[in-house]
């Protein structure tokens, strides 16, 4: 048979293949040899599978077993079909060397004659997997090869995950590739705890241009000018995929770019999908319009589907490069998605639609069979829409979000301008159904543009009112870019008070987000929750009642808690009951604030959960933030650093709180990552919200700002950041100081650069607040700041005192990042002689945090040099009488003979503080340098 070259991928005949890759080919090699796995990962057309059939192809031959699977995204929300790919073909192997619970459990899920699943049959099913495994492997060795890892649906996931975990001393390895995007990319990470212990992660990052221009040429693309092989290097980023079409379009072209024109942009894909496809008999390219028309194509599909010789047919589009080929593979599928969407494209319409038919019957799950039945349906029919509402909802129970919406489009152009008959909702409801559906997978885009279309024709108000909250929600944290909508979405509400609910709803919202008025948040909030249950909308009342809590408990208002019970009165709404801004977010907030950080961290694990089930993006994103936060607090610094990262992760990928993301990440990276990025990411959250005109998330951003400026030792931009802070919380009336706990930094920082009376200011209008709110670790961290007050003025007995009984409150409290900063403040106190012990004792304890950036700061301490304190040292003499309390304090240590740096740790101060403050005593005494302070004191003693 004959391949063509362009998308042939046999490992044995390309030595291109390793082009660029040599070092990660060889290394991922000795992996394999040594009986371990391997974890390849990097951006689309990077490479990734074309080194995983190679190493596959390699290895493959040593093994007795091969076991294959390759996701799709489209086939990621049905589960239990990567673990068919990969047990399919052994299930009648294996399943009499099992138990029988767990091959009916197995036989179950992959046949999909029974109702299996996770919930109902975990144990059995991960057992089953685990034992399937064992029992291949105890006939030799076993390769288990999976591709694209990021789109495996998650049944299939975690049961993979489960049994490899456990698979140590048994010979099976895996050989695995994933997606991930960026440079510094963690998303790997889910995968590779799936994976064995030990397991190689491999990046495969971009070419060079070096290299482009080798692979270039080894394609026959060579003896380009090296301006063009620099411009398709510039272009496809390294990306050997797209460098290859760049270079295939060229080749083509009667008219090379001249120098300094933009490369032509290929549509080399498609266009030699469209010239392969002539070489197809007629009867082989309708049976692959089925296949593309599919979401996971199999032979036995195609058949169903009435192509009798799929296999034949089959075999001669991978001859032509247009299928991928691979042994034992139990779908059909492309060598590239865009050969898919290219042969699909070019059908004639009423081909796709017979393909849609086919299909209707032929597959197996219900989501499938409506969407096909759609796509060959003309027109509107009132049957066919009733289906995919029906196929919405359950994509919708499945935690499928955006399918639900999909499939919610379709029903509304399925259905009747007048509904059809019955009371059926109408094409409106429905768009409006699937831009909420849009919405909670995190697609805003799409439902705003949903909406408004909505409003260019709806005239019921329900109808009107809903578009315009879908608008409003939509926008988050740049809601005043909307502000004109309020009048009109009050306009249509008229006197409804359901209606009216859902925008009084939204104003309070606007009333903290725009205005950052708090008091008038609240009171909008209460009026909506009025107004929705007057209108008997429980769901608008309950999410009314939350916000309400959430702001007065940041308002440290004492209806608080009253609210929160209000709001978790039944009957409840599931809807809201797992909501970002619901009544379980309401108590988690609320419990994080009142020191109650174990219970704090079993409801939001629990909300988590949840959302992830029911494939709330939002929320998601939320309760990773809150979890985060949590194991701050707690002084697990490594975990919430990994769950930050992963929040920030996906606000970027979905574009949903990106602020709050990058603020909260920027705190875990201050007390264990990286501080230049934590302060980068702390900036960039002001910048965004700055730019929203975002009040309430301004001051937060800053919170975590000067948390950054302190940790990196730039305490004077401490006190402006916190500064700022303290007026905005001021203004927006947030009394609370468990809200943003920055009031303890401020004060610190404050010592540091000499303010030691605004310190204290700080300090004792903090602290009646808390006192009155019972926010026990706030007056704790409050009395360590005091501390450093007293020490700063010299009261170095009471300093200690305080210093150990708020490092005592603070451990039992479960705050092991504060009570690790007391200790560490302690040691300072009582410097390197008496104190060596404590240092040790910081140390430890910013060990078991994983407080990397504190921890550098204590063994910076620890190597500075320096005399050991002088006990007793004698009182100043009477020429330091003229000098105020921080500057003889300076100077008596000058006399010690104690450089800059060293009193700057000894009082807490910078060593910008210390240079201006000697500059001060100079002045006063009438001398000029440190040598003047010693001779000067050495004088009057002698007298």
């Amino acid at each position: 048979m004959t391949v063509r070259r362009d998308f042939q991928e046999s490992a044995r005949c390309r030595s291109d293949l390793v082009i660029g890759r040599e070092e990660l080919f060889t290394g991922a090699r000795g992996q394999l040899a040594s009986g371990g796995s391997v974890l390849l990962h990097g951006p689309a057309g990077i490479g990734k599978s074309t080194v995983l059939r190679a190493l596959a192809e390699e290895y493959g031959a040593t093994a007795r077993t091969v076991l294959r699977c390759s996701a799709t995204e489209s086939e990621s929300h049905l589960p239990f079909l990567a673990l068919a790919d990969l047990l399919g073909l052994v299930l009648d192997e294996v399943s009499p060397r099992l138990p029988a619970a767990q091959r009916t459990a197995l036989e179950s899920a992959l046949t999909g004659r029974g109702e299996s699943s996770l919930q109902r049959d975990g144990l059995a099913l991960r057992l089953a997997v685990l034992s399937a495994l064992r029992a291949l492997a105890a006939d030799g060795p076993v390769l288990v090869v999976a591709d694209d890892l990021q789109w495996l649906d998650p049944a299939s996931a975690e049961l993979l995950g489960f049994a490899a975990r456990r698979l140590e001393g048994t010979p099976v390895q895996l050989l695995c590739a994933v997606r991930t995007e960026g440079q510094e990319s963690q998303e790997y990470d889910r995968q590779l705890r799936a994976c064995p212990p030990g397991t190689l992660a491999a990046r495969l990052g971009p070419l060079t241009r070096a290299q482009v221009a080798q692979l270039l040429d080894h394609r026959g693309h060579g003896g380009l000018p090296r301006s063009t092989v620099r411009e398709i290097h510039r272009t496809s980023g390294g990306n050997p995929l797209f460098a290859l079409e760049l270079g295939r379009a060229l080749a083509d072209s009667p008219t090379p770019p001249r120098p300094g024109e933009p490369l032509p942009v290929p549509t080399s894909l498609r266009a030699l999908v469209l010239s392969r496809l002539d070489m197809l008999s007629v009867e082989a390219r309708r049976t692959l319009l089925v296949a593309s028309a599919g979401a996971r194509p199999t032979p036995a599909l195609l058949r169903a589907a009435g192509r009798e010789n799929a296999e034949a047919e089959c075999a001669q589009a991978a001859e032509l490069g247009l299928l991928a080929t691979g042994p034992d593979a139990p779908a059909v599928r492309f060598a590239h998605p865009l050969i898919s969407a290219a042969l699909y494209a070019e059908a004639p319409a009423h081909e796709r639609r017979a393909a849609h038919a086919a299909l209707s019957t032929a597959a197996s799950d219900p989501i499938e069979r409506a969407r096909h039945l759609a796509l060959a349906t003309t027109g509107t029919d009132p049957e066919v829409a009733a289906r995919l509402a029906e196929a919405a909802a359950l994509a919708r129970d499945r935690g499928a979000p955006s399918v639900a919406a999909q499939l919610g489009l379709l029903a509304a152009r399925h259905t009747p301008a007048d509904g059809g008959p019955g009371p059926g909702p109408g094409p409106e409801e429905r768009r409006l159904a699937a831009a909420e559906d849009a919405i909670t997978a995190g697609e805003v885009d799409l439902a705003r543009d949903i909406a408004r279309e909505v409003l260019t024709r709806a005239s019921v108000p329900a109808d009107r009112v809903r578009a315009w909250i879908i608008v409003i929600d939509t926008a988050g944290h740049t809601m005043a870019e909307v502000d004109a909508v309020f009048p009109q979405a009050l306009a249509d509400a008229g006197d409804d008070p359901r209606l009216l609910a859902l925008v009084h709803y939204q104003l309070a919202w606007r009333a903290l987000i725009v205005e950052g008025d708090f008091t008038e948040a609240r009171q909008a909030a209460a009026h909506a929750a009025e107004l929705a249950a007057r209108g008997q909308d429980r769901r608008t009342e309950l999410l009314a009642l939350a916000f309400q809590a959430q702001t007065e408990t940041l308002m440290g208002h004492p209806e608080a808690p009253r609210t929160i019970k209000r709001a978790l009165r039944e009957p409840q709404d599931p809807r809201v009951a797992c909501h970002h801004n619901g009544a379980g977010s309401a108590r988690f907030r609320w419990l994080v604030m009142g020191d109650q950080l174990a219970e704090a961290r079993t409801t939001v694990t629990a909300l988590l959960r949840e959302v992830r089930r029911r494939g709330s993006v939002e929320s998601e994103v939320h309760f990773l933030r809150g979890l985060a936060e949590t194991e701050l607090r707690a002084g697990h610094c490594g975990r919430a650093l990994d769950l930050a990262r992963d929040s920030l992760r996906l606000a970027r990928d979905s574009g949903i709180g990106e602020t709050a993301s990058a603020m909260l990440t920027s705190l875990a990276e201050a007390s264990g990552g990286d501080v230049d990025r934590a302060l980068a990411l702390a900036r960039e959250a002001v910048q965004h919200a700055e730019e929203d005109g975002d009040q309430m998330y301004l001051s937060r951003a800053l919170g975590a700002l000067g948390y950054a400026q302190l940790v990196a030792g730039d305490p004077a931009g401490t006190v402006r950041s916190l500064r700022r802070v303290r007026s905005l919380e001021l203004g927006l009336g947030i009394t609370d100081p468990a809200r943003g706990r920055w009031q303890g930094d401020l004060a610190e920082a404050l010592v540091r650069t000499g303010e030691v009376t605004e310190a204290q200011d700080v300090i004792d209008v903090s602290r009646e607040h808390a006192l009155r709110l019972g926010r026990e670790s706030v007056l704790a961290v409050l009395d360590r700041s005091e501390a450093l007050v007293r020490a700063a003025r010299g009261d170095r007995e009471a300093a200690v005192a305080q210093l150990t009984s708020a490092q005592d409150r603070l451990g039992k409290l479960g705050y092991g990042l504060e009570e690790a900063r007391a200790a560490f403040a302690l040691a300072r106190l009582r410097g390197r002689g008496p104190g060596a012990a404590a240092f040790d004792e910081a140390a430890r304890m910013f060990r078991r945090c994983r407080a990397l950036p504190w921890l550098r700061q204590v063994e910076e301490a620890l190597a500075a040099p320096g005399p050991e304190p002088v006990p007793g040292r004698p009182e100043a003499p009477a020429a330091l009488e003229v000098l105020a309390a921080m500057e003889r304090q300076v100077a008596a240590l000058v006399m010690e003979g104690a450089t800059n740096r060293e009193i700057a740790a000894r009082l807490f101060i910078s060593v910008k503080t210390v240079e201006a403050t000697l500059t001060r005593v100079y002045r006063k005494l009438g001398i000029r340098s440190r040598v003047d302070i010693v001779r000067l004191a050495a004088a009057r003693r002698a007298r």
